[in-house]
């Protein structure tokens, strides 16, 4: 029989996403762990929406305290935001848990500069406390109230109260561009700290106190409406989600999954970049919670591989030289290409670089920086990237003078590049270029076919 979560690392390639860590443990044993080099458990990842889970948290703490009341209006504790619509002047603390707030989808535009005072004036499109819709500015705004409150940055208040008592080491939480800490998608940290979390979550009585923790894991809102998949149709509770198998999850952008079910003592913890897939992430979680319904400690130990183009040096067709573009869409009007059977060269101003294909050598990627890249037939080797994390390149002749490239991003952002460059016997070289999340944009998302300019003798 094959191991339940071997069959979901698989599935997962399958999709083209690449898995970066996973761990699971039972009872707080560790009874799997894996990471695609350079990432694993112990990396710091970018963890998207999972900051959620943390912020409600911490709102229903000082709820719990006497802070705050969960019935409290949300415009009582930002009075220099009134006046406001009389439907969002409704709007209380447990509304905006709930994910039942006045807003139809988020209020901010993230090249815009004030994140919060988007949500008091952007016009409402229901009664609060009514609809699920899934609404990032809405826990933006819980960030900035446990800020207030608090007196403190919510990265420092989440890692008072939840990471260092774990043990924890090394957490941050990014800042909207009005200051504000971004618990609604800002959290970086490693999986592994996130891991102990989960285990202190099932333990409800660990880090926070139990009936915190039965706090946040009440259900609060029927997102059946979504059309994201089972999972996230079930039930959500304080900024959790709370799968149809039971358990609970905490869920971010590309696939960063955390998971416990208190039941059966099971915590576990997944980083991905599943924004090449369509609705990818939500895929995931669902090929994940099927494996995890099972016994997960497996086995074998999982492992992990860079999803990779097949290579063929057989389909490599050599050329050197400067093009110009005689068609396109959104292409940059010159490119300089160097391919061979065993190294292939890009530049576009700058570079993407694969190969020699058994070792790596420095790259420059527009808008990334500098990295040292690597791509061998099914092999995947590290790269680091200044300013935004690491990650592996990889390539391959995967059809007769077919070229494909990838290039897998992590750090403050989780990002891909994809490429596949066609070589014709009419001397023109064509490439359809994708990029996929916010540190690569739009840019790289062109179609362009391209004639020689001059030719200078194909690499070896």
């Amino acid at each position: 029989m094959t191991d339940p979560l071997a069959a979901f690392v698989a599935r997962a390639a399958a999709h083209d996403i690449a898995l970066h860590s996973l761990e699971v443990s039972v009872h707080g044993e560790l009874v799997q762990s894996a990471g695609a080099a350079p990432l694993g458990p112990l990396t710091p990842h970018r963890m998207y929406s999972v900051a959620k889970s943390l912020t409600g948290l911490i709102v229903l703490a000082l709820a719990h305290e006497g802070r705050l009341g969960l019935d409290d209006r949300i415009v009582d504790h930002f009075p220099e935001k009134r006046p406001v619509d009389p439907l969002t002047a409704r709007a209380t603390v447990a509304d905006l848990l709930a994910m039942r707030g006045p807003h139809a989808a988020t209020t901010y535009r993230e090249e815009d500069g004030d994140w919060l005072d988007s949500w008091f004036r952007t016009p409402p499109t229901h009664r609060p406390g009514t609809l699920f819709t899934y609404d990032t500015s809405g826990s933006y705004v819980l960030s900035a109230l446990v800020e207030r409150i608090a007196g403190a940055p919510l990265e420092d208040v989440l890692r008072d109260r939840i990471f260092a008592p774990t043990g924890g080491d090394g957490m941050r939480m990014r800042r909207g561009p009005d200051g504000v800490g971004h618990g609604g998608s800002g959290l970086v940290c490693r999986p592994r700290d996130l891991l102990r979390v989960a285990e202190a979550l099932n333990a409800e009585g660990g880090v926070l106190p139990a009936g915190v923790v039965r706090a946040a894991l009440e259900r609060r809102a029927d997102p059946a409406m979504q059309t994201w998949g089972a999972p996230l149709r079930a039930g959500y509770g304080a900024q959790f989600w709370l799968p149809p198998g039971g358990g609970w999850m905490m869920f971010g952008l590309g696939g960063q999954i955390v998971y416990g079910d208190p039941d059966r003592g099971v915590a576990a913890v997944v980083t991905a970049n599943a924004q090449a897939c369509q609705s990818g992430d939500q895929r995931l979680a669902s090929l994940f919670l099927e494996a995890i319904a099972d016994d997960p400690s497996g086995e074998d130990p999982v492992e992990l591989r860079w999803p990779a183009p097949r290579h063929d040096p057989r389909h490599a067709r050599a050329a050197d030289g400067e093009l110009i573009a005689v068609s396109g869409r959104g292409h940059p009007p010159r490119i300089q290409a160097r391919l061979g059977a065993d190294a292939v060269e890009l530049r576009f101003g700058s570079a993407v670089s694969v190969g020699p294909l058994d070792r790596a050598d420095p790259v420059e990627i527009p808008g990334l920086g500098t990295a040292a890249i690597a791509a061998r037939p099914g092999h995947a080797d590290p790269v680091e990237i200044p300013g935004l994390g690491v990650g592996v390149a990889t390539g391959g002749w995967c059809e007769p003078d077919t070229l494909d490239l990838r290039v897998d991003l992590s750090g403050d952002d989780i990002a891909r590049l994809r490429m596949r460059i066609l070589v014709t016997d009419d001397g023109l070289i064509t490439v359809q270029s994708q990029g996929f999340g916010p540190a690569i944009g739009g840019t790289w998302n062109w179609f362009g076919s391209y004639a020689p300019i001059a030719h200078t003798g194909a690499i070896r």
